[in-house]
């Protein structure tokens, strides 16, 4: 091709790939698929601009390292290889971390938690009730019966509104 001088300018020849997007609806829609009639939950699917894709899974009794590898294979079979290049990452959600949905806190109900409230109180206790509107936790105060000269250790039900938790988590106890 050649320009007004006369000269030859180079010629780009740009080709075009079917590459779809990865979005984070189509991992979790794929990662619900695998979880459906499994007591398994999907927690959190996260997805990075450098194209790493990290699944969150949790159960109540723990997450085995050979369903996190199945569902791996799953993501990556239905993603396939119309889907631009990726890492993938499939997990347990972690113990000790904060819960990030519901279900954390029902599979916890019974077990002590450390909670965080937006206005800074740090709570330990038994998580007793969880809801999507509030959470109760069970916490030892001491109070002061009428009439006794000491006070005594309490039980007292706290009860916080969601929107009033920076974070809740489960407790790890070696006792």
């Amino acid at each position: 091709m050649m320009n007004e001088e006369g000269l030859i300018a180079p010629f780009f020849i740009i080709k075009l790939f079917n590459v779809s997007m990865i979005n984070k609806e189509t991992v979790e829609n794929i990662a619900q698929e695998w979880l459906k009639d499994k007591d398994y939950f999907l927690v959190d699917v996260t997805l990075t601009e450098d194209n790493k894709i990290s699944v969150e899974i949790d159960h109540q009794d723990g997450v085995w390292i050979d369903d996190c590898a199945d569902l791996s294979r799953y993501l990556e079979e239905k993603l396939g290889t119309e889907c631009e290049d990726f890492d993938l990452e499939v997990g347990s959600a972690g113990l000790g971390q904060p819960f990030k949905v519901l279900r954390q806190y029902e599979c916890h109900i019974g077990q002590e938690v450390e909670t965080l409230t937006t206005d800074g109180r740090k709570l330990k206790g038994i998580l007793k009730e969880a809801t999507t509107d509030h959470a109760i936790i069970t916490v030892q105060q001491k109070i002061k019966p009428e009439g006794a000269k000491r006070p005594k250790l309490t039980d007292v039900d706290i009860c916080l509104k969601m929107e009033e938790i920076k974070y809740t988590k489960y407790l790890i106890s070696f006792k």
